[in-house]
C-alpha cells in the first residue's frame, strides 16, 4: 500500500513526519528526496559517487553545497542518491534526461522509541545535532538508577575506540557480574548498599546487574547503541537507539528492586563517585524532594550537568520534586505515536481504544465475539458471585475518587477481579493517564483502555440489546502528524514547587509516554518522567559534544530558551488533566524540548556556580529556619526563567545574557505580561558585536491591583531575525504572608 508523506497509516516515515512539521509546500524548505538514475553506468563506485555530486552541484550551485546536501549514494545495485533538496531543486533535477524520477523519501516501517525521530534527531538528516555532535561520541553519561543488564544489544561496544583516558572509574564485581561485563560502552559500574535493609538486598543482585529493569530502560534511552528489529511483541517495531548512541555509560546502582528502594546515603555515594570518575552528565530518574540537592550542587559546580525526573504525581499541582535551581527537572510529554485497539460491538459499530494488548504467535486465544457484561467499578464485592466465565467485562468507574486519583491501581485491581471470575477480557473506561503499560501484563486476556465518552457509547449499546457481544483486536502501531502531540502527560508532576516557589519547575518537558527501550534481553515500553529524564540527558550529551566549553547552566539555558510551546500545527501545547487545558510553565517549564534549536540558541543565561551558594543556605534549610540574611530569593539567580511568588510591589530583576551566536547581532524584546502584572524590560534592544558579548537588562514587574491572587504566566522573548530566545515568567500577586486558601 503506497503512503504519502503525511499519511496517517501505521507505517509513516520518521522523515515524512518531520517534513510535515516543516510545513506543507514550503518550496524553500529542504526535505529529503530520492533521485533515481537507473542502472549503474560507471565501473567504479567512486566514479558513480563523483557523477552524483556533479549532477547535484548543477542545482545546489557548487560542489561544496552538493557535499553538504548529499545524504546517501546508491552506487552498487543501482544508481541514484538521496539528498536534502528544496522543491524547486527537486523539480530542476527531474528535468535532466538521465534522471528517471525524483520522489520524497518514504519508508514503510515506523521508528522504535519514535521519540528521538519526533524530536528531530533522525539518522537520515546529516545537518541535525545528532550528526554534528558525532552521536555524542566519548561523552560519559552517568546513570544513578537500578543498574544495567549488560548483555542487552543496546550496550554493544562494536566499533568503539578505547575508553577515554580521562575516565577514572572502575568496574565493581559482584553477584553475576565480573570485569568482562564492562566494555567500551559500559565503561564503569558500581553498586551501593549502605543503609538498605538486608531483606531488600536479598531480592536483587548484589552487583550492578539490573533485576528491576528500570536502569536498563533509562540507560538505553539516553545512550543505547542502535539495535535493528526491536519491538514489544511487534508493537513499536524498528531501530531502538539512545539519543547519544555513541556516548559511554557509567552505571551507579543505588536503587534496588523492592519498590525501587534507595536511600539518601546510596544516592549521595553515587554522586560523589560520579564526580570523581569524570562523568559529563548525570541522569537521575528518581524521586528525591531535596535530600540530596547538595550532592547535585557539588556535581554542577564541578561542571557536571544533573538531570532529574519531575515525578509522577500529576496532574495535581505542587507535586513536582527534584526542584533545586541548579538541576534540570524534566516533565513528561507524549509523542506522535499511539497503539489503537479496535473494539467491535455486536451491532458492527467499531470503537477504538488504546492498549499494548498482543497475542503471542502460538496463542490459542483468538479475537472472536464474546458476551459483554457490565461490571461498574469492577470491585471484588460487585463481581463476586457473577458468572463472568468467557465474558468481556466493561468497567465504568465514573465519579469514583479512587479512579480519579489512582486509575492505574484501580485498573490492576479490576483486572485481577475479572481474571479471578474467569473473564476473558476487560474494557476499562477512565480519565486519560497516558500510561498503557498496565495493559501489557493482562496475562492472556484481551484488555483495552477507553475514555469515558467511548465507555458511555458501549453502555448505550448494551442497554439497547438483550445479548450484547464484543470482540477486541490486538493493538497496532499508529504514527501520524494527525495525532495531537506533544501534550504534557497526565501523570507528569506539576509546579509550583513547595520548596522552591521562586524558581519555575519543571524546567522542560521531554517524551515520557510509551517509550520503547531495553529491559533484560528484550524491549518494553515504559511511561513516566523516568523515561523523559534520559531524553534530556541524551540531548545534553550531544550538546556537550558540540559545545564542550558550555557550563551546566549554559546547557540548561540552551534547552529551556529553545523549547517549543506550540505543536507542529502552531497550536498551543496542551496538558492532560482534569480537565485537559493549555499547558503553562508549571506543566512544562520552557516547553517541549527541541534539541536541534538548542544546539544554536543565540543567547545564553549563564551562571557562575558559586552564585548558587547565595541561594542555597536559605532554600534548603527553610524548615529549620537557618536562612542567613545575605541569601537571595531564587528569582535573582541568572536563570532562564522568572518566578515571583509574592508580588506586592514593583520589583526589578536583573538578567545577563551571553551572545553564543553570530558575532554581530541585534535582539529585540517581545513582552507577554502575566495577566494582572505590568511588565517592562530595559533596555529593550541588545546590540552585540566583537567587543560587546554580554548584556545585562532589567525586568520590572508591577502588580496592577492589590490582590491575594494566584499565579499568572507570561514570557520574555528576544528576537533576532529568525532566532528566538524565550523564557517563561510566573507571578503571583499577594497581600498577606502564609494565607491559606481554604475558602
Amino acid at each position: 500500500m503506497g503512503l504519502h508523506s503525511c499519511s496517517r497509516g501505521s507505517v509513516v516515515s520518521a522523515l515524512a513526519i518531520l517534513f510535515c512539521l516543516w510545513g506543507v509546500n514550503g518550496r524553500s524548505r529542504p526535505r529529503l528526496y530520492v533521485v533515481y538514475l537507473g542502472d549503474v553506468k560507471h565501473g567504479h563506485p567512486d566514479d558513480v559517487t563523483a557523477s552524483h555530486h556533479d549532477l547535484l552541484a548543477t542545482v545546489t550551485g557548487s560542489k561544496e553545497d552538493s557535499m553538504a546536501s548529499m545524504v546517501h549514494n546508491y552506487k552498487h545495485g543501482f544508481s541514484g542518491f538521496a539528498a536534502m533538496l528544496t522543491e524547486d531543486q527537486a523539480e530542476q533535477l527531474a528535468e535532466f534526461p538521465e534522471v528517471i524520477s525524483v520522489e520524497p523519501s518514504r519508508t514503510y516501517t515506523t521508528a522504535t522509541t519514535r521519540s528521538w525521530d519526533f524530536l528531530g534527531l533522525s539518522y537520515e538528516m546529516p545537518s541535525n545535532l545528532l550528526h554534528k555532535a558525532r552521536y555524542g561520541e566519548d561523552i560519559i553519561i552517568g546513570l544513578i538508577d537500578t543498574g544495567i543488564w549488560p548483555e542487552s544489544r543496546s550496550f554493544s561496544d562494536e566499533g568503539y575506540g578505547p575508553v577515554p583516558s580521562r575516565w577514572r572509574g572502575l568496574c565493581q564485581v559482584g553477584q553475576d557480574w565480573n570485569l568482562s561485563n564492562c566494555n567500551r560502552k559500559i565503561i564503569g559500574a558500581r553498586f551501593y548498599t549502605a543503609g538498605l535493609d538486608e531483606e531488600v538486598l536479598k531480592s536483587d543482585y548484589l552487583s550492578p546487574r539490573d533485576m528491576y529493569g528500570h536502569g536498563t530502560h533509562t540507560a538505553s534511552t539516553a545512550a543505547g547503541s542502535a539495535v535493528e528489529g526491536a519491538s514489544f511483541y511487534g508493537l513499536a517495531s524498528g531501530t531502538a537507539r539512545g539519543g547519544a548512541p555513541r556516548a559511554r555509560i557509567a552505571v551507579y546502582k543505588s536503587i534496588w528492586t523492592t519498590a525501587g528502594t534507595g536511600t539518601t546515603a546510596t544516592v549521595l555515594a553515587a554522586i560523589d563517585d560520579a564526580i570523581h570518575d569524570g562523568v559529563d552528565v548525570l541522569s537521575m530518574s528518581i524521586d528525591q524532594p531535596g535530600d540530596n540537592s547538595f550532592g547535585a550542587l557539588h556535581a554542577v559546580q564541578k561542571g557536571i550537568t544533573v538531570v532529574y525526573a519531575a515525578g509522577n504525581f500529576g496532574p495535581r499541582p505542587q507535586t513536582v520534586v527534584n526542584a533545586a535551581p541548579w538541576v534540570i527537572t524534566v516533565a513528561a510529554s507524549t509523542i506522535d505515536r499511539s497503539f489503537p485497539t479496535v473494539i467491535t460491538l455486536g451491532n458492527k459499530q467499531q470503537i477504538v481504544g488504546q492498549s499494548l494488548y498482543y497475542q503471542e504467535k502460538n496463542s490459542s486465544s483468538r479475537s472472536i465475539f464474546r458476551n459483554l457484561a457490565f461490571g461498574g467499578l469492577c470491585g471484588e464485592d460487585v463481581l463476586n458471585g457473577t458468572d463472568l466465565a468467557g465474558k468481556i467485562v466493561l468497567c465504568f468507574p465514573q465519579g469514583a475518587v479512587e479512579q480519579v486519583l489512582m486509575p492505574l491501581f484501580t485498573f490492576q485491581e479490576a483486572l485481577q477481579n475479572i481474571q479471578n471470575a474467569g473473564g476473558s477480557g476487560i474494557i476499562y473506561a477512565q480519565y486519560t493517564t497516558d500510561t498503557l503499560e498496565v495493559t501489557a501484563t493482562c496475562n492472556g486476556i484481551a484488555c483495552v483502555l477507553v475514555d469515558l465518552d467511548t465507555g458511555n457509547k458501549i453502555v448505550e449499546y448494551m442497554s439497547a440489546t438483550s445479548s450484547p457481544v464484543a470482540k477486541i483486536e490486538p493493538a497496532r502501531t499508529f504514527t501520524s502528524k494527525e495525532l495531537l502531540a506533544p501534550k504534557v502527560a497526565a501523570f507528569s508532576a506539576r509546579g509550583p514547587s513547595i520548596y522552591y516557589a521562586d524558581v519555575i519547575k519543571p524546567d522542560i518537558a521531554a517524551p515520557g509516554a510509551s517509550i520503547l527501550a531495553a529491559k533484560g534481553n528484550s524491549y518494553v515500553t515504559g511511561s513516566g518522567t523516568s523515561m523523559a529524564t534520559p531524553h534530556v540527558a541524551g540531548t545534553v550529551a550531544l550538546l556537550k559534544a558540540l559545545h564542550p566549553e558550555w557550563s551546566p547552566a549554559a546547557l540548561k539555558s540552551a534547552i529551556i530558551t529553545s523549547a517549543s510551546v506550540t505543536d507542529e500545527h502552531g497550536m498551543p501545547i496542551l496538558a492532560e488533566g482534569l480537565p485537559r487545558k493549555v499547558a503553562d510553565p508549571f506543566d512544562y517549564g520552557g516547553g517541549n524540548i527541541n534539541p536541534n534549536k538548542a544546539a544554536d540558541p543565540g543567547l545564553i543565561y549563564d551562571i557562575d556556580p558559586s552564585d548558587y551558594n547565595k541561594y542555597y543556605g536559605c532554600a534548603i534549610s527553610r524548615t529549620t529556619v537557618r536562612c542567613n540574611r545575605t541569601s537571595l530569593p531564587g528569582y535573582h539567580l541568572n536563570l532562564p526563567s522568572i518566578s515571583v511568588p509574592d508580588l506586592r510591589h514593583s520589583i526589578s530583576i536583573s538578567r545577563t545574557v551571553t551572545n553564543a551566536g553570530e558575532v554581530d547581532a541585534v535582539y529585540h524584546a517581545v513582552i507577554q505580561s502575566p495577566p494582572g502584572v505590568k511588565m517592562d524590560v530595559e533596555p529593550s534592544v541588545l546590540v552585540f558585536n566583537a567587543t560587546n558579548k554580554f548584556h545585562t537588562f532589567q525586568v520590572k514587574l508591577s502588580p496592577m491591583w492589590k490582590l491575594q491572587g494566584d499565579y499568572t504566566f507570561g514570557s520574555l522573548t528576544w528576537h533576532s531575525g529568525q532566532k528566538t530566545v524565550g523564557i517563561p515568567i510566573a507571578a503571583r500577586m499577594t497581600m498577606y504572608d502564609f494565607y491559606a486558601d481554604v475558602a
